[in-house]
């Protein structure tokens, strides 16, 4: 496969000439979705090449029974997986009788376009068929964000050097499988199949966890721009509905087939209602019309575009990257609907299952809570706290006691469903990213309002944990943290990971700094909180024993905090040294030589200094950067980012660049050789922190004052990007000689640029 196919662009991803080596990572990355439901970037049409076909729907999964060889004690039943759901963009088509197929058609002037200023899928190009007959294909479609449970696809079909006969066959296909299946089963039942006047539903519901889903179709003709509506034939199998459509055609005339679908389930609508519920869909949207569809999804991404647009110029490569972060983000969570969550490959694959990691915690709300508003960010957190109780089953499942959670690294509904016990048991440090998500939100939006309502409830129940996870070491007369794996899961069981220890600690601490506040300004919910909780004072002077007294390997000989305590008993070669034909060693070693190596997966000592690098000076941060920077081999996707923003934080602009381009085009130029299972969602917002915290030099200060930073890679002209701070929308321009900052508010804003304090009237730019 050629992993430098796609064509430089600044609103468009483009794929021009046909590959069959680059179908399944094109179908990944020019993936459609809405927040609500997403696909793969299938054809329409039969394909018998290789391809990996993908439709999902939010928040409906399946139980997968977990796949092991050796049951642990506290291990998951079940590893939740994204479901395929059924395939609603399905068109048989044939040509004078003969099946349309590009694996054996003769291609010409082929480009595929994901649009991401508009919000849609394109397609063009020549095809002659092995009879002779040449046809000229204009597809297009997209899901609408106006209208959440609609998509739409108008495919036109040119007749070249013929007459005679095309025959389109639309239809909704729920044989659906998962191709992650862990038993080969399937996990859909369909229970009827709905025939109306050419429009059609199949009512599926998923085994073991009973969701309903009514996917529904309706279909529409033109020939020449003129509308027509041929007869059809129906023809209906155990799990597949078709209509079959005969259009005859001259030289030269164009036949246009334009279906409308629906996706509508029984997390939104009572079971009985689903099928009028998706019918009434696909009528309305072929009323409204795909023009005017699709005219409102130009508009609807044109707002989101309003605040959520980076833009570079001087470097179109970035460009392209930052926007197909920023689109892929939005496609796949839009912040309406708090049950829902960012899986780490959102609509465009299946890999990892779950819908939920720490990820969200981590690297997600920073990128909602500034691009869109507060609410948005609140409904992440939210979706932790309604799964509280469940993280404390959890937790007790492990053998936690008196209240204590811990959230699971994977999970759909707050259960833990991750099936590797390096993970599931060890890498605790994702507790301490739900209370990080709390820190991080109330600092940005000042609303402390949520953690008297409902954060702090989660902050006592994970403090709990940390207090009993800990344990006093006679020998270092320190409390210690043994068995985990840190952010680098390239090595698991090792005791006192720094990242680890140094979270426990602070989320103690802040746990503690937060009761202290409510109980002095919210008497009356301290109250409420310590009944509902079971919290005594004495309790919280337990907790304060484990992070007074927590214990951090440091190595006097280098100066720095070590990954863990035996790290410096293994064999240190930097990355450098490392031959390119055993990159990446994830697929070129064995797991037993990767746990035994010095290289890091991603950052780790240096995600702590990110999370917290108002702890630690600037030259403790590059001194620790300089040592753990050359050990990395940045194979997660969640490291690039961490690593531009520190390299920017602490001068190392040439770095800070080189980062940033690893992260904004991690999937577009596939530098980890698995773009063809799905996109890194997550981690694209990584790549918006790495312009506005890591170039622009953005921060919060505890005392709530907005700082920048700014500075730029010698490679670009300028960038800007738009920040809603606290319902002040405030857009940001540096350029290699200037800086610029707009208050598009109607009250003045306080900023602190390069250490200096400046007023911004309302509605004015200043220069600095």
């Amino acid at each position: 496969m050629n992993k430098n196919y796609i064509i430089p662009n600044e609103w468009s991803i483009i794929e021009e000439g046909f590959d069959a080596e680059n179908v399944e990572a094109s179908e990944s990355l020019f993936s459609i979705g809405n927040g609500a439901m997403g696909q793969r970037a299938n054809f329409e049409e039969d394909y018998s090449g290789k391809t990996f076909q993908g439709s999902y729907i939010g928040g409906i999964y399946y139980p997968d029974k977990t796949r092991v060889g050796w049951w642990k004690n506290g291990y998951p039943e079940y590893f939740a997986k994204v479901l395929n759901a059924p395939n609603w963009i399905g068109i048989h088509i044939q040509i004078n009788a003969t099946t349309f197929d590009l694996n054996v058609c003769k291609i010409s002037n082929f480009k595929r376009e994901l649009n991401m200023k508009e919000g849609w899928l394109g397609r063009s190009f020549n095809a002659t068929l092995p009879t002779g007959e040449e046809i000229e294909v204009q597809a297009k479609r997209f899901i609408s964000v106006k209208y959440n449970e609609v998509g739409a696809i108008e495919y036109a079909i040119k007749a070249i050097n013929f007459s005679g006969e095309i025959t389109f066959s639309p239809y909704i296909d729920a044989g659906i499988e998962n191709e992650d299946a862990n038993y080969d089963e399937f996990f859909w039942e369909t229970l009827k199949i709905v025939e109306g006047t050419h429009q059609g539903c199949i009512l599926a519901k998923t085994l073991k966890t009973e969701f309903h889903v009514a996917t529904a179709m309706e279909i529409d003709f033109a020939v020449n721009g003129n509308q027509v509506l041929p007869t059809h034939i129906t023809t209906i199998e155990e799990k597949e509905l078709t209509y079959t459509y005969k259009v005859k055609v001259a030289k030269g005339d164009t036949a246009t087939i334009y279906k409308y679908a629906s996706y509508v389930s029984s997390l939104n609508y009572e079971k009985a209602d689903l099928i009028d519920a998706s019918f009434k869909n696909v009528s309305e949207a072929k009323n409204i019309g795909f023009k005017q569809l699709f005219q409102d999804q130009k508009e609807s991404w044109a707002t989101i575009w309003e605040t959520a647009d980076i833009i570079i110029e001087g470097d179109i490569k970035a460009q392209q990257g930052i926007r197909f972060n920023i689109f892929q983000l939005n496609q796949t969570y839009m912040g309406t609907d708090a049950r829902l969550n960012i899986g780490p490959k959102g609509f465009t694959g299946e890999k990892y299952g779950g819908s939920t990691y720490w990820d969200t915690e981590a690297y997600c709300i920073p990128f909602y809570m500034a691009t869109k508003d507060a609410s948005v960010a609140k409904n992440l957190l939210l979706y932790r706290y309604n799964q509280l109780d469940k993280a404390i089953e959890n937790a007790a499942k492990l053998g936690f006691k008196n209240g204590a959670a811990l959230y699971p690294m994977v999970t759909m509904n707050g259960e833990e469903c991750h099936n590797e016990w390096e993970i599931t048991f060890e890498e605790i440090h994702r507790n301490g990213a739900m209370v990080y998500g709390i820190y991080n939100y109330v600092n940005f939006t000042q609303d402390f309002e949520y953690v008297v309502s409902n954060g702090l409830e989660v902050m006592i129940a994970i403090a709990r944990f940390w207090h009993q996870r800990a344990n006093w070491s006679e020998a270092k007369q320190q409390y210690v943290i043994l068995g985990v794996t840190g952010p680098n899961e390239y090595e698991n069981n090792i005791n006192n990971n720094f990242y680890t220890n140094y979270l426990a600690k602070w989320c103690i601490e802040y746990t503690i700094d937060c009761l202290n506040k409510v109980k002095h300004n919210y008497p009356n919910d301290f109250d409420r909180i310590l009944k509902k909780t079971n919290l005594s004072i004495e309790e919280t002077y337990k907790w304060m024993k484990v992070s007074d007294a927590m214990y951090f390997p440091f190595s006097e000989e280098h100066n720095v905090y070590l990954q863990q305590d035996g790290f410096l008993d293994k064999e240190i070669i930097p990355v450098s040294e490392l031959p390119k034909s055993e990159r990446p060693i994830n697929q070129k070693w064995s797991w037993d030589r990767i746990l035994r190596s010095c290289y890091i997966k991603q950052a780790d000592v240096l995600q702590g200094m990110f999370f917290f690098e108002d702890k630690f000076d600037k030259e403790v941060v590059e001194r620790h950067f300089d040592f753990y920077e050359p050990l990395t081999v940045h194979e997660s996707s969640l490291s690039p980012c961490v690593h531009s923003i520190l390299a920017a934080s602490i001068d190392r602009m040439p770095k800070a660049y080189e980062q940033y381009l690893r992260t904004a085009r991690l999937d577009l130029d596939d530098y980890n050789h698995e773009v063809h299972e799905g996109c890194h969602i997550t981690s694209m917002a990584g790549t918006w922190m790495s312009v506005v915290q890591g170039f622009g030099g953005m921060r919060v200060w505890e005392n709530g004052v907005l700082v920048f930073n700014p500075q730029i890679p010698a490679e670009w002209k300028s960038y800007s990007f738009t920040i809603n701070f606290r319902g002040n929308v405030l857009k940001v321009y540096k350029s290699q000689t200037d800086c610029k900052f707009r208050n598009e508010s109607e009250k003045e804003l306080k900023l602190i640029v390069n250490n200096k304090e400046i007023l911004i009237p309302a509605n004015q730019l200043i220069t600095v």
